[in-house]
């Protein structure tokens, strides 16, 4: 007899799906860094050469290799230039998912982890990131599976996990380099165990997966592959505005909570004291506030550093909603619960306000995005309010939970569908080369902002000369914060 597939299992794979694959490549490749990423892993597989990140025939090294060979490898298998760098970030996310039940399930429970994969698996910050060729999402991937890893030691010093636990955290070293050794410090939480750590079956995993490249590296690049890496790009950012993204002390507290949306009201259910008696809990605990506090003492802050710490958080919350009581009355204890879920549900709103500003914001900024205009599907989210109370008050917690990751499946869904075309005129090169690419020999470019020009360089493969450089009959020029316009 076929065994019966999980009410659970039947609503996550099509949710996923439509959020991490249906229209992947709607939008041209954005912002500085995701074109650079993306040319320096087309140069790779068109060369042969998995050594060397190259950015148009220079030597670029301000981050390790992992994307790169990553999107090389879907180069090398024939997908497109907005493909090749975004599916395979897309394919680490939902897999990354798959794991991250199966270790909570076998820590927490299956409710639980049902539950902690819906919340970071519907989270804005984990969809968004899941969308785009960067580094973010792969080194969280990576350092999260080898810090979920070593809960079986931190609860009960069970060591077969360990040595996979080392071969991903190196993985995570060859994503974004040092900050993912930082990071793991929480593991100190088990000092006395010290000497497990140091076994060769934990160490050679380790160093076998993260040091060949940055010798091989080292060795074909000499001195400046160390400076700009390590120096420049770890320490510097650490200590240094010279790269110029300082921000506020507070910076990650509200970059925290809309990561986190609509699950953001759920961190109020992490403040119980008695939960950390679990040292497993106490362990992921210390791994959110330890980041939030190492990544608040940078001077560089960016809002897709601090993505590391919501896996951890996404499974406090989970645990805790979980073991909150839930007898289905609105009147005793479940009430708190209840109450916080119906807040995500409201929350759930954040999706028709930012579609028709979220354009606006990507060319201009957030604060300077006008404000948005009432529309009626602000009152959509009140529907899934309701049915939250309805599923809690028939004592039915993770249907409710799962109404609401649907809510925030449908409201990226609508976002996709309503804002992508603007996105892709106002923060994406591809639109534009499209326009320029039948007259490129006739265009020239005149300081334009740098991520329309890394973008169309992309785009071009051949990057278009600079007008003071090689003058041409057409200039390709900016004004403001507009896309950039053919005179």
């Amino acid at each position: 007899m076929a065994r019966r597939i999980p009410p659970a299992l039947g609503i996550a794979m099509p949710l996923a799906w439509l959020l991490y694959f249906f229209r992947l490549d709607a939008i041209g490749l954005v912002g500085p860094d995701e074109p650079r990423y993306a040319s320096i892993a087309r140069e790779m597989a068109r060369s042969g050469d998995w050594i060397t990140p190259r950015l148009w025939g220079s030597g670029w090294f301000e981050k390790p290799v992992l994307l790169y060979w990553m999107s090389g490898a879907a180069f090398r298998v024939g997908l497109g230039p907005d493909l090749a760098p975004r599916l395979p970030v897309a394919l680490m996310t939902a897999g990354f998912l798959v794991f991250y039940w199966w270790i909570l399930k076998r820590e927490f429970g299956c409710r639980a982890a049902w539950l902690a994969t819906f919340i970071l698996g519907t989270c804005a910050g984990w969809i968004v990131f899941s969308q785009v060729g960067t580094t973010d999402l792969p080194v969280t991937a990576t350092f999260s599976a080898a810090m979920l890893l070593a809960l079986p030691w931190i609860a009960r010093r069970e060591t077969r996990f360990l040595p996979m636990a080392a071969a991903l955290l190196g993985f995570a070293v060859l994503a974004k380099s040092l900050p993912p050794l930082a990071l793991a410090a929480p593991i100190a939480l088990r000092w006395r165990w010290w000497r497990d750590l140091l076994r060769w079956r934990v160490v050679l995993p380790f160093v076998v997966v993260a040091a060949p490249w940055h010798v091989l590296c080292y060795l074909r690049n000499g001195r400046v592959f160390l400076d700009t890496l390590f120096v420049e790009h770890q320490f510097g950012r650490f200590t240094s505005d010279a790269l110029g993204h300082p921000q506020p002390r507070i910076f990650y507290l509200p970059v925290l909570a809309g990561l986190l949306l609509p699950w953001s009201p759920l961190l109020v259910g992490l403040a119980r004291r008695a939960a950390y008696r679990d040292m497993r809990r106490l362990f992921l605990l210390v791994w959110f506030l330890f980041g939030l506090l190492f990544f608040t003492m940078s001077v560089n802050k960016l809002a897709g550093y601090v993505l590391p710490l919501v896996p951890a958080a996404a499974a406090l919350m989970a645990v805790a909603l979980d073991e909150a009581p839930n007898t289905g009355r609105p009147g005793d204890g479940s009430r708190n619960s209840c109450a916080t879920l119906i807040c995500c549900a409201l929350a759930l709103v954040v999706f028709p306000a930012a579609t028709p500003i979220l354009p606006d914001a990507v060319a201009m900024g957030l604060s300077r995005a006008p404000r948005p205009a009432f529309h009626w599907t602000w009152f959509l989210p009140v529907a899934v309010a309701a049915g939250v109370w309805m599923l809690e008050g028939r004592k039915l917690r993770l249907a409710a939970t799962v109404l609401v990751a649907a809510g925030a499946g449908a409201g990226m869904i609508y976002l996709k569908l309503t804002a992508a075309p603007e996105l892709n005129r106002v923060g994406s090169a591809r639109g534009l080369w499209q326009e320029i690419a039948g007259r490129a020999g006739e265009v020239c470019v005149d300081n334009i902002d740098r991520r329309w020009r890394y973008g169309l360089n992309y785009y071009s493969v051949t990057p278009l000369p600079e007008c003071s450089e090689l003058a041409r009959p057409l200039r390709l020029v900016q004004a403001g914060g507009a896309p950039p316009h053919l005179e």
